[in-house]
């Protein structure tokens, strides 16, 4: 089975034909081709069979949710070391009522969230193109990760503090999770080649705007694709969509993972593959919350 999807391509066990329950091609994982009898008289005491690489065990169900479980945790500890080590936004309220915030910690938040970003989206790229999926690399990701999501929401939660928006979009994307996992497997849903290629080209078209929104924010002319605004909401709803197209995606590569007998690595590129998913589900509901609680 081939997979358009560029973070699962580069399985090699994924896409290789005929491969058996442990992701070999033949008996007990070594090719007819390369089986031999050795030279005459290799058969007594000295005789030493070839050796065999070791395999540990296929991919299943508990090994997905344990790796991804680790990742995702991962991530809540970053986030929430970011959260607690960086400066408190102190507001104040004069006897006007007038709110007035003192801005002085925000550079560490937006120092936080820009050198998280920067490392996930690097650290992502060569997860999403490396043969061998890398434990370590899929972890410091995950740190990454949760250094950025740490900064950003508390940059939501320091401008929107009465709408508990962090913690809507954090239930959220939970039960995003839990309702795209059930319509999978009651309404049976099937991924095809022509959905694939739709949802990768979507998320390329999405990062390509960011990074033009990106380009066109150092000159000072954004134009608010990715704001708390009415276009923004356009951006975010269709973000949201996305990246429940995009579990949908990874839930199918367990389920043929697992059928395919991959080894128990190519877990850890599912549990890679998910936290990608419900981050991008996470920052737009964030988006998107927030959009409803201004005034």
């Amino acid at each position: 089975m081939q997979s358009n999807n560029p973070v699962f391509r580069r399985s090699e066990e994924f896409n290789r034909p005929g491969a058996n329950a442990y992701g070999n091609q033949g008996y007990y994982g070594s090719d007819p081709s390369s089986w031999g009898v050795g030279a005459p008289g290799d058969t007594g005491v000295g005789y030493a069979p070839t050796p065999q690489p070791v395999r540990s065990g296929p991919m299943t169900i508990d090994t997905v949710v344990q790796k991804t479980g680790l990742t995702l945790g991962v991530v809540i500890v970053a986030a929430m070391a970011t959260w607690i080590l960086t400066p408190s936004i102190e507001t104040t309220t004069d006897a006007f009522g007038n709110t007035s915030v003192d801005t002085s910690g925000l550079g560490a938040l937006f120092a936080a969230a820009t050198i998280g970003s920067l490392g996930a989206f690097a650290l992502s790229m060569v997860n999403s193109f490396k043969r061998v999926i890398s434990p370590a690399l899929v972890l410091a990701f995950a740190v990454f990760e949760g250094i950025a999501l740490g900064g950003l929401s508390k940059v939501f939660n320091i401008a929107y503090p009465d709408g508990n928006v962090v913690q809507g979009a954090v239930i959220g994307t939970f039960a995003a999770f839990a309702g795209t996992l059930t319509a999978y497997k009651v309404l049976d849903i099937k991924v095809t080649a022509k959905f694939q290629k739709f949802v990768i080209a979507a998320v390329f078209g999405m990062i390509g705007l960011s990074l033009m929104e990106l380009v066109l924010g150092l000159f000072g002319a954004q134009i608010g694709l990715f704001g708390v605004s009415g276009l923004g909401m356009i951006t975010a709803v269709a973000g949201l969509v996305l990246g429940v197209f995009m579990l949908i995606m990874d839930f199918d590569f367990v389920e043929q993972g697992i059928r395919n007998g991959l080894p128990e690595r190519e877990s850890w590129r599912a549990a890679f593959a998910m936290t990608i998913s419900l981050v991008w589900i996470y920052t737009n509901l964030l988006r998107i919350l927030a959009y409803f609680q201004q005034d």
